[in-house]
């Protein structure tokens, strides 16, 4: 991973629109899981994106969010 999106950054996954927390890296992709828990997806690094003020504030208040 790079200095770019650290280790527990929120990104959006700009395939799907879904914001997850950065938990780790493998095999090049990024896993992500959503920020009230469950299970992790994989994202190639060049598909991520810092989100909006916005955009985390709608994703942290979802039950369910990223699912």
């Amino acid at each position: 991973m790079n200095d770019e999106f650290p280790l527990g950054s929120y990104v959006i996954d700009t395939r799907t629109g879904r914001l997850g927390q950065i938990m780790d890296t493998h095999a090049g992709y990024v896993q992500l899981r959503p920020p009230r828990g469950g299970i992790e997806w994989s994202c190639p690094p060049a598909a991520i994106r810092f989100p909006s003020e916005a955009e985390i504030a709608a994703g942290a208040g979802e039950a369910g969010c990223g699912r």
